[in-house]
């Protein structure tokens, strides 16, 4: 008997989150039978594509070769099926979109929201994450991002305003540490350091009147998610840089307050952005549509 479709899929996706229990959601199955899948195609193959242990899974080097061979195969045979369903007309099926937190909060209400309404045949899975990762490799359709994150081989639809950035700190902070009046003060403060997913430390960007600086602040912490950034200047551990979407709520709250507004300068717009080279599911289209009429 030959393999099917689904322990082909089974085999690819464990190579891609490099885990059983996370392919086995990424494909909506249990976590045993997408590990029998893979073993009934090892055994009729007659070859181990996993080392296995309790910490870890990785190709074999036959694992690798079977990899790179039934990728572009799987992904015909997809864009195959999804060609034949645009035929329905109304897009339906899933639509895989990785976004960070922030960018996932400004998009859902204008964009995701209506879409949703709009298209009741689409199942949405949204993946926040502010890590910057091959949207392709991952099996996502689409992304959200900046457009100067997005990568140089991908389509990208800018949408919205551009994005401005905000200093925060609660009342409290404020209340007990002053206020700075001019991006020099920062080195009187606490500032809650931000690391990019490359891993180096970000330095807050000013601009005013032409004038132009970046300032590689001090502080108690260091972060990589904005999220836990706001909680921490909410908490009164220092002060943070975020975009507006990320602390537009607990700005409008009074939860954090702004400084150095004059300062803070905007930023690219936020993009739409998928692979150019492959055939768009009319799913996508449809939120492509949606979101240049919204503009």
């Amino acid at each position: 008997m030959r393999p099917g479709l689904t322990e082909l899929e089974a085999v690819l996706a464990v190579a891609r989150h490099g885990s059983f229990r996370a392919a086995a959601a990424a494909m909506e199955m249990s976590t045993s039978a997408l590990s029998q899948s893979v073993a009934a195609l090892e055994a009729r193959i007659g070859t181990r594509l996993f080392h296995r242990t309790t910490r870890s899974v990785r190709l074999t080097e036959a694992g690798e070769r079977f990899v790179a061979d039934i990728g572009p195969a799987v992904a015909d045979i997809h864009t195959a099926l999804e060609r034949a369903s645009d035929e329905t007309g109304e897009p339906s099926g899933t639509l895989r979109l990785n976004t960070s937190t922030g960018a996932a909060r400004w998009v859902m209400s204008p964009y995701l929201i209506p879409f949703m309404k709009r298209y009741p045949k689409v199942h949405l899975d949204l993946v926040t994450e502010d890590r910057l990762i091959d949207i392709v490799r991952e099996g996502f359709d689409a992304g959200f991002r900046t457009a100067d994150t997005v990568p140089g081989d991908m389509i990208a639809v800018p949408f919205g305003t551009a994005v401005r950035f905000a200093v925060v700190g609660s009342p409290g902070y404020f209340a007990a540490h002053g206020r700075p009046r001019v991006p020099a003060d920062l080195a009187r403060h606490a500032c809650i350091r931000a690391r990019m997913p490359a891993g180096h430390i970000y330095h807050w960007e000013f601009e005013r009147h032409g004038q132009t600086m970046a300032v590689d602040v001090d502080g108690p912490l260091t972060l990589g998610e904005s999220q836990l950034m706001l909680e921490a200047a909410e908490a009164g551990l220092g002060l943070t840089y975020l975009a507006e979407f990320n602390v537009a709520s607990a700005l409008s709250e009074g939860r954090v307050e702004r400084v150095l507004d004059d300062w803070t300068p905007s930023f690219e717009r936020l993009c739409l952005y998928y692979p150019g080279r492959r055939h768009v599911p009319a799913a996508l289209r449809a939120l492509i549509g949606l979101i240049k009429e919204t503009g």
